[in-house]
């Protein structure tokens, strides 16, 4: 059984690896920030993934190239994902447990899948509808056990839920970006999400911040929201918006354990039958499979690619090993193999 007959499981090991960086930053920014202003813990975690999209930008032309009429959609991706998102996140924590927080994140999947079909009609089946029901499902119980502490909790859960949906919209956006260089998309939007916040926090008296909380929260930014961004724009690649938005639940159940390391015991039935619920969703679509006889439509566009996916047959001369990226033109083809929606499998069922 070889990885090429299960594309989902491509999409899904690199979204996994972005739930992980993610899902451990969410208690460690509840306690790096526990006396920094949400705007401000904003800005510090978002130059921190500046510094991650500074460092693995591509220098050659094995990526495309972030140009000018990708700015409009970066811009609303930084909006939503690097300003709304995590200010509001910092806020919830700062009224909430991590462990109830980490878990709420959950939502952020439902929001995504719902906003890639409603954009991008990107196709839904049976399998994946049920993996989203149990996700949401799980969601709820675990919604429904925070109930019962209190209204503080309440609102710093609607705070995270916030967040969850201003990236969910960020995850839509960046479906389009997907096939640039990642490096440079992490760069563009969290300097322009570091910078705005920042100014927000000026503006708002909230600029006050330690030492110590200031370095953790730029390493927290850096790998927990930089290099995580990196490894969801990547995922898109194999795996679409909606099922890496889907995978990405992951990270609450990376969140809530990191919470438990660090002290806090909350369990309940609730609590674990919303967690075996998801857990049972992202197993669904992990293994995904999706094959059947498909036509390709002439498409001309741009990404990083090579000449052995069955999907690149133009030539070069001298033909080009490896990885790399220049406008080409994709001729009809229709041909059978193990898919699912990409940029270059968006037919109809």
């Amino acid at each position: 059984m070889h990885i090429k007959n299960f594309p989902a499981a491509r999409g899904a090991l690199l979204a996994l690896l972005a739930a992980v960086l993610f899902g451990a930053s969410t208690p460690l920014v509840q306690r790096a920030g526990i006396q920094v202003g949400g705007w401000m813990t904003a800005a510090l975690l978002y130059a921190g993934a500046a510094v991650t999209g500074l460092l693995l930008r591509s220098a050659t032309t094995n990526e495309a190239p972030l140009q000018r009429q990708h700015w409009p959609r970066l811009l609303m991706m930084a909006l939503f994902g690097a300003v709304l998102g995590p200010a509001a996140l910092a806020w919830g924590l700062q009224h909430t447990s991590g462990m109830g927080a980490s878990l709420m994140l959950t939502l952020e999947a439902v929001f995504t899948a719902l906003l890639s079909f409603l954009i991008y009609r990107e196709h839904i089946s049976r399998r994946v509808g049920l993996a989203i029901a149990l996700l949401t499902l799980g969601g709820a119980f675990l919604v429904y056990d925070r109930t019962d502490s209190g209204t503080a909790q309440v609102l710093g859960l609607l705070a995270v839920m916030a967040a969850t949906l201003a990236w969910g919209v960020d995850n839509t956006l960046s479906r389009a970006l997907a096939e640039l260089d990642p490096g440079k998309v992490i760069l563009g939007k969290a300097a322009v999400g570091a910078i705005v916040s920042l100014l927000i926090a000026a503006s708002t008296g909230q600029m006050a911040v330690s030492l110590a909380a200031g370095t953790g929260l730029l390493l927290i930014g850096a790998f927990g929201y930089g290099l995580s961004l990196r490894f969801y724009l990547l995922a898109q690649r194999e795996f679409v918006a909606a099922r890496t938005g889907s995978m990405f639940a992951a990270a609450p159940f990376i969140g809530a354990v990191i919470a438990f390391w660090l002290g806090e015991r909350e369990f309940s039935v609730w609590l674990l039958g919303g967690a075996a619920l998801m857990l049972a969703g992202v197993i669904l679509h992990i293994t995904e499979q999706h094959e059947h006889d498909h036509a390709h439509e002439t498409l001309a566009h741009e990404h990083a690619h090579t000449h052995d996916d069955g999907h690149h047959s133009h030539t070069h001369d001298p033909m080009t090993v490896g990885a790399h990226s220049h406008p080409h033109l994709h001729e009809i083809l229709t041909h059978r193999h193990a898919h699912v929606p990409d940029a270059h499998h968006g037919h109809s069922h």
